[in-house]
């Protein structure tokens, strides 16, 4: 899985610049009480209401509805509309559009604030160059450590379903578990845990980022990884320690505007990655065709698979959106099937569109930061999700 706890990338690169809210957001109000919780809105649409549909590459995003049949094929109400998707010719837009027309009612997305737009990100597949041997130049990419704990509140809470602490055993003490710094100072056991040595640790932290990879070793052979689990400790941006620190502009902190950065203060380096507790561990996969496995449990479809907040827009859904191409006004309209989720992929209107594989697919994840709107695209006669 990608990013179930990694924040999507153009995020996480800026994060905590906007001016922060006057007051937290779980306050007490001025008469005592919480504020009321976001909760999504899925107003009935005409297909005619959605911009421009069936937008850009209908055709190109079937491959990934059919790798969603996959999971929802035995799913009450979703067992006749997948069983009808594999006997449609994959090369036929016209049937395509049709199907989705007469088997899905559109629903557009807002929230009880009243907001109809949101922030749309992307993310990608890095490849990095490495080597199974350790040098003191490179990066390691470690397994989980054995004393890495997992405590699923939902088990004795259920209100807190899905909400998961981490840490380790001092004595007879649950403590947080080791930080960035304190991993790579060798605290945590991590001897023999290393799956490969990146060539670039800055590479090796943006594959932290990203939750999935492939590094190229000197063979010229391929090793997949993917993510595993995180140390627990929250994600602080470098982005934003850079800008801090005086050394970038906010328009400079991108990908690309941190690795050139890097790559001039190589002492300074160290520093600046420290700065953020949050550590990443990865396994070994396959190396199969196609993207990494997504929450869904599916390879990602490049241009075609999107992150989203399960908790508004159920994995599997297919969605249309509507946004534009990073940095650009050019529009973006594309359906898109939900098979992935983030650890920064929060709200109603929120979504983290996968690029694909290599350096062109992440100068556009690199730049993506635009607002869009959704439309969640739901079978008739299915009940829809509760909020």
């Amino acid at each position: 899985m990608r990013h179930l706890l990694i924040p999507t990338l153009a995020l996480i690169l800026l994060a905590g610049c906007a001016t922060p809210p006057s007051k937290p957001a779980d306050c007490n109000c001025g008469n005592g009480t919480k504020p009321a919780p976001i909760t999504a809105l899925y107003n009935a649409a005409n297909w005619s209401n959605l911009p421009n549909w069936p937008g850009e590459n209908l055709r190109g995003s079937w491959p990934a509805w059919l790798k969603t049949c996959s999971k929802l094929a035995n799913r009450a109400g979703w067992k006749e509309v997948c069983t009808e998707a594999r006997t449609l010719p994959a090369d036929d837009d016209a049937a395509i559009r049709t199907y989705f027309e007469s088997r899905f009612q559109p629903y557009r997305i807002t929230t009880s604030e009243g907001k109809e737009s949101g922030l749309i990100t992307g993310y990608y597949e890095p490849l990095l160059k490495g080597s199974k041997e350790a040098s003191p130049t490179r990066a390691p990419i470690y397994a989980v450590p054995d004393d890495l704990l997992i405590i699923d509140l939902g088990d004795n809470f259920p209100d807190m379903k899905g909400q998961r602490l981490r840490g380790r055993l001092e004595g007879r003490k649950v403590v947080p578990y080791w930080n960035r710094t304190d991993i790579e100072a060798g605290k945590a056991p991590t001897a023999g845990l290393a799956l490969v040595w990146a060539d670039d640790p800055i590479e090796a932290f943006f594959l932290q980022v990203q939750g999935s990879g492939r590094v190229q070793l000197e063979d010229g052979s391929l090793m997949r990884v993917g993510y595993a689990d995180q140390n627990g400790h929250p994600y602080k941006s470098i982005g934003k320690w850079l800008i801090d620190q005086g050394q970038l502009k906010p328009n400079e902190a991108s990908m690309q505007g941190i690795k050139a950065w890097a790559k001039a203060n190589p002492a300074r380096l160290k520093t600046m990655l420290d700065a953020n507790p949050s550590y990443v561990f990865f396994r070994q996969l396959p190396n199969a065709d196609g993207g990494p496995i997504g929450a869904l449990n599916v390879p990602l479809t490049d241009g075609a698979s999107v992150a989203v907040d399960p908790k508004f827009v159920p994995l599997g859904s297919p969605v249309y959106l509507t946004t534009s191409w990073p940095n650009e006004e050019k529009p973006l309209n594309r359906l898109m099937h939900a098979q992935d989720t983030g650890g920064a992929i929060r709200g109603p209107i929120r979504a983290d569109f996968f690029w694909g594989f290599g350096n062109e697919a992440g100068q556009l994840a690199g730049r993506m930061k635009q607002q869009g709107q959704i439309w969640l695209i739901w079978p008739k006669g299915v009940a829809l999700p509760k909020t």
